[in-house]
């Protein structure tokens, strides 16, 4: 295989044509570039340069492998660019949310490519369990978190607040113990927890979801309110769920007493140096979220 080193040398050497400005332009001894020369002759077992004096000519071995060695070399100057470059706006990047958060983020982040076409993004909706998981075994770039991570090898920062909603049919109007009773919980993955955070802190009555008639289950964030907005039933969920409904004419949301928020963790992979373009993403989105009254 031919040494690289020797083959820029050489190249170097032809363009200049001469060898003590060659030196010069590698940052090396005159003597070394024609060293260089000479063991790159031995390797091939040919004659490169006619040397006369202080000039010297080609000969055609010479030529033709300056010619097949300059694309050599400019094809790995070029290499090594890109395997430099760390753009902030071009590649792919990964991302896991809960529904909630993707609702009010993957918005923003298409906008974001549209803008920078080189961008890819690749947003998917999942658990926390989930998305800790695919975060510990590379599979995603970046994940959003609504409890830190038990992973050792995640690593999690508070970056945002979102509120916990009670969400009622239109014509309720005030939500006390036996309205909520009467009408029935629609319920959703997060269902038990959410209620049990919000409406533990608020009725004296609450032990469990479990104790209100459950009317109906939904594991697609976006749907979660239809039924509530049919009149069937009341739910909890975070704000950004419900700032994203259709129909928010249909749905009453109501101010309890004592507010309770979630907080939004930043997930990435432990001791990972991560590139411009994943900076890029949560630049963007601590943006949003802290910019968000939620």
């Amino acid at each position: 295989m031919t040494n690289i080193t020797w083959l820029r040398s050489f190249c170097t050497l032809v363009e200049i044509g001469h060898f003590t400005r060659t030196a010069e332009r590698l940052y090396m001894t005159q003597s070394g570039v024609s060293q260089h020369i000479r063991k790159l002759e031995d390797q091939l077992g040919i004659a490169l340069l006619v040397r006369e004096g202080k000039h010297f000519s080609l000969t055609d071995a010479g030529e033709r492998l300056y010619v097949e060695g300059r694309t050599i070399i400019q094809a790995l100057s070029s290499l090594e660019q890109r395997v430099a470059d760390d753009p902030a706006y071009e590649g792919l990047v990964r991302i896991m949310s809960p529904g909630s958060v993707g609702l009010k983020l993957y918005p923003h982040l298409l906008e974001l490519q549209r803008q920078h076409p080189g961008f890819v993004i690749d947003y998917r909706f999942a658990p926390n369990i989930d998305i800790e998981q695919a975060i510990s075994n590379y599979k995603i770039d970046i994940g959003f978190m609504t409890h830190a991570s038990t992973l050792e090898e995640v690593n999690c920062q508070p970056i945002a607040k979102e509120s916990l909603l009670l969400v009622t049919p239109a014509d309720v109007v005030e939500p006390s113990w036996e309205a909520l009773s009467g009408l029935g919980f629609i319920d959703h993955p997060d269902g038990a927890h959410h209620a049990g955070m919000l409406l533990g802190a608020n009725y004296p009555e609450f032990q469990h979801s479990n104790l209100f008639k459950r009317k109906g289950f939904s594991n697609q964030i976006g749907l979660i309110l239809e039924p509530v907005s049919m009149g069937l039933g009341f739910t909890v969920l975070p704000a950004h769920a419900v700032d994203a409904f259709q129909k928010p004419q249909l749905v009453r949301i109501h101010q309890l007493p004592v507010p309770v928020s979630e907080l939004l963790y930043l997930a990435v992979r432990r001791e990972r140096r991560l590139p411009n373009r994943m900076n890029t993403v949560i630049a963007e989105a601590s943006g949003i979220f802290q910019a968000s009254p939620s």
